[in-house]
């Protein structure tokens, strides 16, 4: 297919967006504008709540009458905490798109967001695929605070294992990946909906876009569930994680899900899943020498001495 066909379906193509909602009536109208600024119009609004008690519903239907009911569809959350909410509409089967397009409550996306994403994974469609990108950090009050980290190594099933590069909140699927997503099981406990999309597309074969340019505004304030990690406080937080065997924990969840994946995952991405877990066992010498042959990694210098740490005192 030539470049221009590529450019004209992508143009065409539907996308659903997965917004999950709860208590978030002080932000929620401002993502609401910036899904209306596409320049991706062929869009559509899943907005799951999760039982707001503010004016998150007033604004919704605010919303679903302007747009009308076509392109803002409600839908009851779960109730058990934001990765279920979002793992509900991924396995709502009445939902069907080209793409997904995951979103939080409290971001401003960029009015090319839609367009830029759709175009890096319009190409492989007998493929899953997965758009993540960096964000631009605002505060409360949209003053700009800098960027989430920059990462340059290539993602892989490798790093997915020890790492997620990229927040829910700036990632596209397309429908082979919401179909890996969609049978995750029922019982299974979600460290981070990212982190296992991440893990799902690369162990499986499929492609992963990661884009040095922001897509959004990650507003940060008190009410965030989870913030850009980005700063020192964030990384002794996540050394304090580390050595109390925090990691350790959301590396067994994590693990416990991909092996119900096993058949569906690639041969050399068994072969590094079988390493990781013997590593996870074994003694101190040989525990090194497998967590290596494994090829597990993380994106940045600090981040692979602290991995080396974390196998050193059996912490991952």
């Amino acid at each position: 297919m030539s470049n221009k066909s590529l450019a004209i379906e992508a143009s065409r193509a539907k996308v659903a967006i997965l917004l999950c909602t709860y208590n978030g009536s002080r932000f929620l109208g401002e993502q609401l504008e910036s899904f209306v600024k596409q320049t991706h119009e062929n869009w559509v609004v899943y907005a799951s709540d999760d039982g707001s008690s503010d004016d998150t519903l007033l604004l919704l239907n605010k919303y679903q009458q302007m747009l009308g009911k076509d392109r803002l569809i409600l839908l009851s959350g779960p109730r058990e905490g934001f990765a279920r909410n979002f793992l509900s509409l991924v396995k709502n089967r009445s939902i069907i798109a080209d793409y997904f397009a995951f979103s939080d409550q409290d971001d401003i996306w960029f009015e090319d967001k839609l367009e830029r994403s759709i175009a890096k994974v319009a190409a492989p469609h007998d493929i899953p695929a997965l758009y993540c990108s960096r964000t631009r950090l605002i505060s409360a009050d949209k003053q700009v605070q800098g960027f989430s980290p920059l990462f340059s190594a290539a993602p892989g099933f490798a790093n997915a294992l020890v790492q997620s590069i990229a927040g829910a909140n700036t990632m596209l699927i397309n429908v082979h990946a919401r179909e890996l997503l969609a049978q995750t099981p029922d019982d299974a406990v979600i460290v981070a909906h990212d982190w296992l999309t991440y893990l799902l597309v690369t162990g499986c074969g499929g492609t992963v876009f990661y884009d040095s340019q922001p897509t959004l505004d990650y507003r940060q304030h008190s009410e965030n569930l989870i913030g850009a990690n980005n700063g020192v406080r964030d990384r002794l937080v996540r050394l304090a994680k580390m050595w109390t065997g925090r990691f350790s924990e959301w590396s067994t969840q994590n693990l416990l899900i991909l092996n119900s994946f096993r058949q569906k995952l690639t041969p050399q991405s068994q072969r590094t899943m079988e390493q990781f877990e013997q590593a996870r066992q074994s003694s101190f010498f040989l525990r090194l020498y497998l967590m290596k042959k494994s090829g597990i990694y993380r994106q940045t210098l600090p981040g692979n001495i602290s991995l080396f740490i974390a196998a050193c005192l059996n912490r991952i």
